[in-house]
């Protein structure tokens, strides 16, 4: 499932389609008229080149990487000196950006890993070809919607496979293995979270979920910590553990508005637990989600009080 809704099952460009070496008399057809249909990275390069040496093979790998949304030309300056004198290459090595048969982008020198990762995504994002993967979160989504916890799971991971940084991605796989009861196996996906995106929205939403499903395995009847809310309102402990108890059972305007009520009796029991819990529930939640809109609004209203 996840690999025929990814870029449509299609097969990746062979290395020899998306990196080539590029000489005058292929210059017009490889550069300027392919960056017609795609992006292109031009290398200015040569074998003396000690710099070029480290950036050519990491350009090459994130090119690769991208799988046929950019496409890079490597030109040797030593044996074509007039293309290197039009673009008024001075030093090498240069790289160039081409699209739409204009340069579009260009540095000069060795760059880090990251900052290759960003010119080349910047690039992509030109075309608006991200290679099906946004078509591929959808599906996901819509799978977890429906119940095909297992499913989801597979396409959120087969999703992180094409794009490792992809944080929605990774919190929908997050999410999908709690929907399905796999809690340690969540937990474990957690910790694979490149750290370049550990706290980005999506994969910090999954953390509290993660966090808040781990509550729900302690959870005790429902009954019987509402009989002992109603017989002592004061107690903080029985209305905490009722509003887990409530959450854990889906019910989760009611578990705010139990843990709300928690807080307005006695905002500091248990060094702000209520307060604490409630913005775990709230990162859990999409921003856009009414629940958690309403009750910001109305935390906020008390807190400032």
């Amino acid at each position: 499932m996840a690999e025929m809704l990814i870029g449509n099952g299609a097969a990746a460009p062979a290395t020899g389609e998306i990196i080539k070496d590029v000489t005058e008399a292929t210059f017009m057809a490889d550069v300027v008229e392919k960056s017609m249909e795609v992006p292109v990275i031009v290398d200015f390069w040569a074998p003396w080149c000690g710099p070029c040496k480290t950036l050519g093979p990491a350009l090459e790998a994130e090119v690769a990487k991208a799988k046929g949304r950019v496409v890079m030309a490597k030109v040797n300056v030593d044996e074509n000196q007039m293309i290197a004198g039009q673009l008024r290459v001075q030093s090498i090595p240069t790289v160039f950006a081409f699209y739409k048969g204009q340069p579009v982008d260009a540095f000069q020198g060795a760059l880090s890993p990251s900052e290759i990762k960003k010119f080349i995504d910047k690039l992509t994002a030109l075309s608006g070809d991200d290679g099906g993967l946004s078509e591929a979160l959808e599906a996901a989504e819509a799978m977890l919607s429906e119940g095909a916890f297992d499913d989801a799971a597979e396409t959120f991971e087969a999703i992180t496979g094409e794009e490792a940084e992809n944080a929605e991605a990774w919190g929908g796989w997050v999410r999908a293995l709690l929907a399905g009861g796999r809690v340690d196996d969540a937990a474990a996906t957690l910790e694979k979270v490149p750290p370049a995106i550990a706290s980005a929205g999506p994969v910090e939403a999954a953390r509290a979920q993660l966090q808040l499903s781990r509550q729900a395995e302690n959870a005790g009847p429902l009954d019987d910590l509402r009989s002992k809310v109603d017989a002592n309102p004061d107690d903080s402990q029985a209305r905490f553990d009722y509003a887990t108890a409530l959450h854990a059972a889906g019910q989760v305007e009611e578990a705010v508005d139990q843990l709300l009520e928690s807080f307005r009796r006695d905002r500091e029991w248990n060094d702000g637990a209520a307060r604490a819990q409630l913005f775990t529930i709230f990162d859990a939640l999409k921003p856009t989600d009414p629940i958690a809109q309403k009750g910001r609004r109305r935390l906020s209203s008390m807190i400032f009080a």
